[in-house]
């Protein structure tokens, strides 16, 4: 009897239900076998982050999936296009001696696009896409360092974190 029961929970367990754990899902067709990720619109007069963003995408879709990223648009089953359509910062944090903003949050609103190259057929898209980093300013005009680019490289990694678990899960 014990047994049995046994047996039984061990094969409802490995039944499941249905749910996967996020992340780790392939949405994308299955004939999809390489995805290019040409050059970032961008709607805004910051260029460095356009310039970050297809190679950190890139290298997030090959440490992640089994797909190839290739650099010729004209040979990819599958287009990954992008752009970042707003751009802004605001301070976050006052320094009460001097009134100056000792922290900043950077805001990129984007739009991104799958296409299948052959068929046209839009696979993913999403517009508005929101991502937010923050770093800090020094105070003290001896000690400053501009921590935006690092902000930015920080930032980059986190919108291709997020773009491709998005793709992946059709979300």
């Amino acid at each position: 009897m014990r047994a049995g029961l046994l047996v039984l929970a061990a094969a409802a367990g490995l039944s499941g239900c249905g749910y996967h754990v996020g992340g780790h899902g392939d949405m994308l067709p299955a004939t999809l076998q390489s995805i290019a990720i040409p050059a970032f619109g961008n709607s805004t007069t910051r260029y460095k982050l356009t310039e970050q963003l297809p190679g950190a995408i890139g290298r997030e879709f090959l440490s992640r999936t089994r797909y190839r990223v290739i650099p010729n648009v004209d040979q990819a089953d599958a287009v990954l296009t992008g752009a970042v359509v707003n751009y802004y910062t605001a301070p976050t944090i006052f320094d009460q001696k001097t009134g100056r903003a000792a922290g900043i949050q950077v805001s990129v609103i984007m739009n991104i696009s799958l296409t299948e190259r052959k068929t046209g057929k839009v696979i993913y898209k999403r517009d508005n896409m929101e991502f937010r980093q923050r770093y800090e300013v020094a105070t003290d005009q001896l000690q400053y360092f501009d921590e935006s680019s690092v902000a930015l490289q920080r930032l980059s990694l986190e919108v291709a974190r997020q773009v491709v678990s998005s793709v992946l899960e059709a979300f």
